[in-house]
């Protein structure tokens, strides 16, 4: 019998769904916004063009329309959700592209209006340790005081070689500075981390969840890689083919790492999703609910759940 308590539905990891139903005791969704900021490897801060693996929509393929406003944005999307499910309640996530690059005021504009906006129960703000300086820091802490407010924290991996690789813009050590400034204002961060990255071993990938699950975070995001069409690691794929995870060895791999995560860490994504129309590869990745079944059943098969090896070791 499952006892792991941060679950609703049997799960042996803490669901994100657990999380806010525990939180806010209502159906909460988030509504994936652009607010139209840019990214310091885009721009030529610290490079052009992106992380290999982005598209043009800096990672935000599912957000809304760029060319309308944000409340219209939120307007649209939300209105579609409340057909599936009429009583939601939504957390507004600025989700495409580095959410914190820009002044102060830029930030205040973009994020105040959904502040006191009727059903959000929240704000969730995407971005990179390299776009939270200080004066930017300070800021967002006075914003969590007058909302519940997230943070979601790029960090894909922690192996310096792999994030030059894929043109990352910045080191682990930038990560665990930009990192350490928004825990030191209390702030809620969700860590994101990519398996399947070129010439990681299983060992590698293993290593970054590990670490990870050694500091001070409250969520994570575990993305499979997918591969675009017109992206720089298409290009590369095509001129110098690297092994790409099978199903079969993702889902080994996410239930081994979900074992050295602190029960505490809400798991807020297992596989990632990707435009069909583009996606070139893992074409496994497509059918997302099977590839959740099946982690659910391998941690039942082996009997683990999330921690389960840092209770072990105790």
């Amino acid at each position: 019998m499952n006892q792991f308590p941060y679950t609703l539905d049997n799960k042996r990891y803490h669901t994100y769904n657990y999380f806010l139903k525990n939180k806010y005791h209502h159906k909460v969704a988030k509504v994936s916004l652009n607010a139209g900021f840019t990214c310091p490897n885009r721009d030529g801060t610290c490079g052009y063009g992106g992380c290999i693996f982005c598209s043009d929509s800096g990672s935000g393929d599912f957000a809304g329309n760029v060319q309308d406003s944000l409340q219209k944005q939120f307007h649209d999307i939300s209105s579609i959700m409340r057909q599936k499910w009429p009583d939601c309640q939504f957390i507004a996530y600025f989700q495409a592209n580095s959410n914190t690059y820009g002044t102060v005021a830029q930030l205040k504009e973009r994020f105040e209006p959904f502040v006191d906006m009727k059903d959000v129960v929240g704000i969730a703000i995407a971005t990179r340790p390299d776009c939270l300086d200080d004066d930017i820091c300070d800021y967002l802490y006075q914003l969590s005081q007058k909302c519940d407010l997230y943070i979601e924290l790029g960090l894909q991996t922690i192996h310096d070689q792999t994030a030059k690789l894929i043109h990352r813009g910045h080191d682990y050590q930038t990560f665990l500075e930009g990192l350490d400034r928004l825990r030191k204002r209390h702030l809620d961060v969700c860590v994101h981390i990519i398996n399947g990255l070129p010439y990681e071993t299983y060992d590698m990938m293993l290593e970054t969840a590990k670490q990870v699950g050694q500091l001070d975070i409250q969520g994570l995001k575990i993305h499979n890689l997918y591969m675009l069409k017109n992206t720089a690691l298409h290009r590369l794929y095509q001129k110098q083919p690297f092994p790409m995870l099978t199903r079969e060895d993702y889902i080994s791999l996410v239930v081994d790492q979900l074992q050295y995560i602190p029960s505490h860490v809400v798991i807020e994504r297992l596989t990632g999703d990707a435009p069909l129309q583009d996606l070139v590869a893992p074409l496994w990745s497509i059918k997302k609910v099977t590839i959740l079944n099946d982690i659910d059943k391998l941690m039942k098969e082996k009997d683990t759940h999330q921690g389960y090896l840092l209770e072990s070791s105790v």
